[in-house]
Order: structure tokens, then sequence, then C-alpha cells
């Protein structure tokens, strides 16, 4: 076991990642939850915990969204995004926070719906929205309301679940709905309303008062029993959220059964070790080697992997496992050192040579006939570069990586461990390449290259010349590469990609195996290509 100073930077980064998602789900603060208590409402997490079935793992998307934003006003882009088991069976939930400016939408508010909408589509799992939304948020509505990515994209998204995915979708107007958001309820299967709390309707009482001189009042004018007994717009009203949350899993258990996997199932079993062993495994600084198998055994059913070509190209760890009972095949980069043929260097761990990227590509492609899922668990820096990996055909053989990874038709989950860089990442199915699911440990560290190495490559000539001169470089220039080391750090952690919806979520020791499971198993629901958002029915 390494000593007790070799365990601590998980552990740190893990409390404080949990301080602030603790602080994030709190949404408005304690005194905006009490408002909405007082309108005779729930939160939106109160809703989504009452919706999901009791004491299941469920995994929120996109909690860190936009939280270094709007100076921390806008936590979680005032939007909860959550796949979970809805009487057994695994749904994507998309509920407005009203306690973050009425549950206005923000820019990254359309980017999280966005998401959970293509987690929905390419998985076709049935969506649930709760909406409760004063709608643009004026102030950003330049980032909200145009552009192929703006909001228009949501309806768009919609319609084609409807038309052709065939996903089911239920809304539930908890509170209001106004203007163009009123068409996201409107292209979903079904509409609920709650009685005196929900307005739907493309103009408020205030509005419509300004713009026709029509003096009225919201619940007249789009409350539950006007579009339940007059417009014919809702299809059921309830007195209450508690009714209405039932009668959405009531919803939900009625819907017919999702498909067979194609995949082998076998009954599940735990990991060989404890998740807590990773505090141990994972080194202080994320550039020293560790053995990637240990790793794989606090997550992999027994800890059991059957290795493909274990002896050749070590530095790429491929084989067949099960998580949850469920075969997937495991992809994941190795951090040693590795011996090869007699008279040859060693290879560094983390790194793609020619033969691990041919490897890799043939390990892929046969899961891809097999309908196997594939996992990859990233620790990656990159490509070898240099004379003797150029002459070995390296560019090609690591084309021929990427595209057997992004061509495959089967369900692609990502785990970070440490470093995600380089075209390494893209290869290593980086969000580019539309993985079903990519998480993070509080460990993974993002971006092209590491800051020393960007300072290496943006001062390097400079530094050369002041070496030949015999010259150090001033404190002005130490302080300018600092500043670009300083940069990097910040840029690479991985609260800065949860942030910006680079990944979908930080993952906890804790809940990791938890995580993979629930993903794997919503991946399932489908035999349709897992390429891109979606793929049409009748393609």
């Amino acid at each position: 076991m390494k000593p007790a100073e070799m365990t601590t930077r998980l552990r740190t980064l893990t409390e404080e990642y949990l301080r602030l998602e603790h602080k994030l789900k709190l949404g408005g603060g304690p005194d905006k939850i009490a408002k909405i208590h007082k309108q005779g409402k729930l939160t939106a997490r109160e809703r989504i915990e009452k919706l999901l079935d009791a004491e299941t793992y469920s995994q929120e998307i996109g909690l860190l969204v936009a939280y270094d934003e709007y100076n921390g006003q806008a936590p979680a882009a005032a939007v909860v995004t959550v796949v979970g088991l809805i009487e057994g069976r695994e749904c994507v939930i998309v509920a407005n926070d009203a306690t973050i400016k009425a549950g206005a939408w923000y820019p990254e508010t359309i980017k999280k719906i966005l998401r959970a909408q293509e987690i929905a589509m390419r998985n076709r799992v049935p969506i649930v929205y709760l909406v409760d939304s004063a709608g643009v948020n004026l102030p950003y509505q330049g980032g909200v309301f145009p552009g192929q990515y703006g909001a228009a994209r949501i309806f768009y998204y919609n319609s084609i679940m409807r038309h052709y995915l065939k996903v089911p979708q239920i809304s539930a107007v908890m509170g209001m709905c106004v203007a163009g958001g009123a068409y996201l309820p409107a292209l979903s299967d079904v509409i609920l309303m709650v009685e005196g709390t929900s307005f739907m309707g493309l103009g408020g009482a205030n509005l419509v008062k300004g713009a026709t001189g029509q003096t009225t009042d919201n619940e007249t004018l789009g409350g539950a029993m006007t579009h339940n007994a007059i417009s014919g717009v809702a299809h059921y009203r309830t007195k209450n959220e508690d009714e209405c949350l039932e009668k959405i899993r009531y919803l939900i258990a009625e819907l017919p059964p999702k498909q067979e996997p194609a995949v082998s199932v076998a009954s599940p079993a735990g990991p060989k070790t404890h998740c807590s062993v990773l505090e141990q495994i994972l080194p202080e600084d994320h550039r020293a080697p560790y053995d990637m198998r240990a790793v794989l055994d606090t997550f992999l059913d027994n800890g059991r992997i059957e290795e493909f070509q274990a002896d050749f190209a070590k530095e790429m760890i491929c084989g067949t496992a099960r998580i949850g009972g469920i075969l997937v095949g495991v992809i994941a980069n190795s951090r040693g050192m590795s011996k090869v043929k007699p008279g040859a260097p060693p290879r560094f761990g983390g790194i793609v040579y020619t033969e691990s990227a041919e490897k890799t590509a043939y390990f892929i492609e046969n899961c891809d006939r097999h309908n196997t899922p594939l996992l990859f668990v990233q620790d990656v820096s990159g490509f070898m570069v240099g004379v003797e990996a150029e002459h070995s055909g390296i560019i090609r053989a690591g084309a021929r990586f990427v595209e057997a990874m992004a061509t495959a038709k089967v369900p692609k989950i990502v785990l970070t461990v440490n470093h995600a860089s380089g075209a390494g990442y893209y290869a290593m199915a980086g969000q580019g390449f539309d993985p079903d699911f990519i998480f993070t440990l509080p460990t993974g560290r993002m971006g092209v290259m590491e800051g020393d190495s960007a300072v290496q490559a943006i001062f390097g000539t400079q530094l050369d010349k002041l070496r030949k001169e015999g010259k150090e470089p001033d404190e002005a220039l130490l302080a300018e590469m600092q500043k670009v080391r300083e940069t990097y750090d910040r840029e690479l952690d991985a609260k800065h990609a949860a942030a910006r919806g680079l990944v979908d979520a930080i993952v906890t020791p804790e809940n990791l195996s938890e995580s993979l499971v629930l993903a794997l198993q919503t991946c399932l629901n489908t035999n349709r290509p897992h390429i891109g958002a979606f793929v049409l029915d009748n393609a």
C-alpha cells in the first residue's frame, strides 16, 4: 500500500466537488425555496425525487453547467436534468428550477435541455418535462432565441421524437409556461396541468391587456380548467402536484415494454475491490504511473476482464468484462511503463503507439460486430511523436482507430480518470464523437496539453535563444510563463469541463459503479445504431 500522503489527491478533489454539489443543489437558496413552498408548489428537485422510484440510483446530467458564470446566480443553469428509474424504467427528466429567475432560460439552459433530449433520442427512453418557467431570460435572449442550437432546436427535437423516433414525451405544466416555451408541452404526447398553480399561454394576462386591451387573469386565460375544458390543449387536470406526479408514473407504467437487448446480460456481481481503494491507487502527482487494472477492479464485476491481445501493445488494455451483469468491451490506457521486443526501449503508459492504435481498432470492430457496448477508460496523453513513430505509419493507424470508434454502432460510454489530452482524447471517444455518456472522476484533466507542455510550446524558442546567449529568463518572462501554467491548470480541471458541458457529470468513487450500470442499462433500451444525436427509424 502506498503511504498515506500519496492518497490525498482524489479525496481532496472529491470533497471539494461534494461541497460544490451541495451548494448548487440548493438552487436559488433557502429563501427562494420557501417562496415556492408558500405558493403551494414543490421545487424542481422535490418533484424529481417524488417522481423517481424510491431508493434507486439516479444520475444528474450537467449539474455544474454555468456554475462559474453570471456571478454564481445561475446554478445548474436553472434547469435540472436527470436520468433515473420511473416504474422500473429508465427515463430522462427535465425540470425547470423556479427558484432561479422564475425558471427563465439562460443560453446554457438550452444546452442542457438539448443534451437531455439527445440522451432520450439516442437511447429511445421516455422523457418527462416538468415545466415551471417564465420563458426566455430577456437580458440573454441573444444566446437563447436564435441560432441552429438555440431554443428552436428543442422544438425540432420534440417533433423528431414524436414523428419519427416514437420516443414517449410527457409534459407536466406545474407553474408558468409562457410564450414560445409553451410549444415544448404542445409538442409532447401528453400534457398534464395542476389546478390553481399551472398557467400555459403565448402571453400572460398583463401582456394580453397591453396588446389587446382585454382584462383577464391567468387562471381564466390559461389555467388548468381552461386548457382541459375549453381549449382542449391539455389532457389531464390534477388537483395538486402529488396527484400530477403519480399520474405521470401511471402513464410511464402503461408504456409498451422496452426492447430486449442484443447484448449478453448475466446476473450482476459486485466489483472485486471497494471503491475506496481508488484513493490508494491514483497517485498524488497526476503525471505518475499507477496500475490501471487495479482501477478496473473497483467497478468491473468480480474485477474480471478477458483481455484481448494481452501480450501485445501493452500500453492499451482491451478486453471484455461485465458491469452490473452487462457485457462490455473495455478500452483503457495503461499508465505504467511496458516492455516490448528485446533491444527496444520501453513504452510510456498513456501514449497511443501505432501497434496499440491498430490493436484497439480491431477490438472495437469485433465488439461492434457482436453488439457489445464499449467503455473507454481515459488516461491518455496523446499519440506518440517522433521519427520512429512517423515512419511506423502512426497517422494512418491513428486514423483507423478514430474511424473504428466513430462508426461503431454500439453504445459508447467514457470515463476519464486523469488525462484526456491531445488527439488521444479524440480517439478514446471524446465528446465530439457523441458518446452516449461521458463521465469523469474529480481527478480528470481535459485539454490539448498540460501547462508545462504549453509553456514549452509557447516560449520554447525564446528560452532556447536565452540559453544560447548564456542568459536566464527575467522575472517578467517567468511571471508570464507561470500565468500560462495557472491558466492551463484552471482550464484542465474537471469542474471547468463540467461547467461547460464537456462532460455529463463528475462521478465520485462512491457512485462510480452505479453511474456506469445505470448508463449501460439506459443504453440497452434500443438496438438501433448509437451514432449521432439520433438515427431515424426509416433511415
